[in-house]
């Protein structure tokens, strides 16, 4: 005995992202729906648990409190009654009629004979409530006999223990007649009372559940209610980081919230407000480099004419030109001929940026293109050409021109002879390699190589280049498509590799209305 205490793959896979995107463990609708659910289970659980103490407590004090108050009667009224040597028949009789009570409870009275030998009468006969049934601390305390004092009116009192015995409870009480005669011991089940207890604990777990699910849906119901301006607000900034900077949210309330998306709305106004003047500073500045380049082409082209005539004067063998006016000339000639070539570079540009840039597309020789470059600057003993021909592509020749003629003239001037071009075929690419054998690209200038204008020597602004080159030979790769990266060689010198597909034509269709034709012009003067 112990003491007690059907859609598509396409569309599944769509939802399927959908659902686990607002379930995620860290999806704000999850965790909302969790700490709903948690503040429920904790706030029912311990209502429930309150609430079954309290009922239990309750309902066994009730009961227990009627059992003892009527076995307490029985031992003064019936057992009191008997003699001070009672026979067996007369205890079995008593314990009888005492569990007849109106709470029925089993009772066993313990006495001695004349002759000091112990009787025990049971209600429930011999195979009924026994000794052995009763708690030994419960007999000792029954027994034991108090010190009467002003406190204490009585030598002996009614103790009462509960007990499990085959899981099921059981209270257990004992008392001594008072004056002389025999030990009473009552036993009294409590399984009714376990199985209310029992019922209510269910009813309790019951009422947390659905609680725990009503907290869950009105969690869900209240994220959803409370995430959807948020999601409208994630959904306009996507939509203004793709550039609609008109993107506005719909304010209603006066809530936190609504002032999220009054910031919102402010914030995108002012940012496309400042898109829109930058924009517009933007415009106004190619169209003011553009207008300046034409402006500029017609007094070029006459200061062009004449210092092409003062040119064949000084490669005159008469000696015509005066010797004091021709280191004059000769810088009126070299100046001419790089603003010349600066504005050339400046028209390119603004047409880059204005989108007007249009491929001319044609099947080429690489290695000839490459040749045809070399041979037609003069360059043929100062670049080593490695580039086997039948390597064909669908390119523009004449912005190939620009780009191969940037790429090594920027080699020729900046690095060290000799300049080495190699090109090959991977995959449907071509790549092509412009090594020089100079001191290489310092590591910070890197970087820049393809900034407009960049100058790698702050104390040398002034260059014959015009610092454009590069940038508009990265300009005509990206146009076709490709691209150019620059580094540095293990065995010193720097590296420009040019990465253009075979065929352009998936990019963009020929334009027919172009007038400028495949020839390698002036643009082909861009080094910088």
């Amino acid at each position: 005995m112990t003491q007690e205490q059907t859609e598509s793959p396409r569309g599944w896979t769509a939802a399927r992202k959908g659902v686990w995107s607002r379930l995620r463990f860290t999806s704000l609708r999850l965790r909302l729906v969790v700490v709903f659910g948690l503040v429920a289970l904790t706030a029912a659980v311990t209502a429930s648990g309150i609430a079954y103490w309290l009922n239990r407590e309750a309902v066994l004090t009730r009961t227990q409190d009627a059992v003892l108050r009527d076995f307490e009667q029985e031992m003064r009224n019936r057992a009191g009654s008997l003699p001070q040597d009672p026979t067996q028949d007369e205890l079995q009789h008593t314990a009888g009629q005492m569990a007849n009570s109106s709470q029925r409870f089993g009772v066993l009275l313990v006495a001695e004979d004349s002759a000091g030998n112990a009787l025990y009468g049971s209600s429930g006969g011999p195979d009924g409530f026994s000794l052995s049934d009763v708690p030994e601390s419960l007999r000792t305390a029954v027994n034991k006999e108090q010190k009467v004092t002003s406190a204490n009116k009585s030598p002996y009192h009614l103790y009462w223990q509960r007990i499990s015995a085959d899981d099921t409870p059981y209270l257990v009480a004992g008392s001594r007649v008072i004056g002389g005669g025999p030990t009473g011991y009552m036993f009294k089940s409590l399984e009714p009372e376990a199985k209310d207890l029992g019922s209510l604990a269910w009813s309790l777990g019951i009422a947390t559940a659905l609680a725990l699910i009503g907290s869950a849906l009105l969690a869900q119901a209240l994220a959803t209610t409370v995430l959807k301006p948020v999601h409208r607000l994630g959904s306009a900034a996507r939509r203004l980081g793709e550039g609609k900077l008109d993107t506005r949210l719909q304010v209603s309330g006066t809530d936190e919230l609504a002032d999220l998306s009054r910031t919102f709305n402010s914030a995108a106004a002012a940012l496309e407000k400042r898109v829109e003047d930058m924009a517009a500073r933007d415009s106004a500045s190619r169209r003011f480099v553009a207008d300046m380049s034409h402006e500029l082409r017609t007094p070029l082209t006459a200061i062009t004419a004449v210092t092409e005539v003062l040119e064949e004067e000084l490669e005159a063998e008469s000696g015509s030109m005066d010797p004091m006016i021709e280191p004059a000339v000769r810088l009126v000639v070299s100046e001419t001929r790089r603003l010349n070539t600066l504005v050339e570079n400046l028209m390119e540009v603004t047409r880059f940026d204005a989108g007007t840039a249009r491929l001319v597309l044609d099947d080429v020789d690489v290695a000839d293109q490459i040749t045809a470059c070399i041979d037609a600057r003069a360059w043929l003993d100062a670049v080593d050409l490695d580039a086997e021909r039948g390597i064909h592509a669908r390119l523009d020749p004449r912005r190939l021109d620009v780009i191969l003629a940037n790429l090594i003239g920027n080699a020729l001037k900046h690095g060290g002879s000799p300049v080495r071009v190699s090109v090959s075929a991977v995959a449907d690419e071509v790549v092509i390699a412009v090594r020089d054998h100079g001191p290489g690209i310092p590591e910070d200038v890197l970087p820049h190589v393809f900034d407009r204008f960049y100058k790698a020597s702050a104390s040398r602004p002034r260059s014959e280049g015009s610092g454009l080159g590069l940038s508009i030979a990265l300009a005509n790769a990206h146009i076709h498509g490709g691209e150019i990266t620059a580094g540095n060689h293990p065995d010193g010198g720097a590296v420009f590799t040019l990465r253009l597909p075979q065929d352009a034509s998936a990019l963009t269709e020929p334009d027919p209305d172009d007038s400028r034709g495949t020839g390698r012009g002036k643009d082909a003067k861009g080094q910088g």
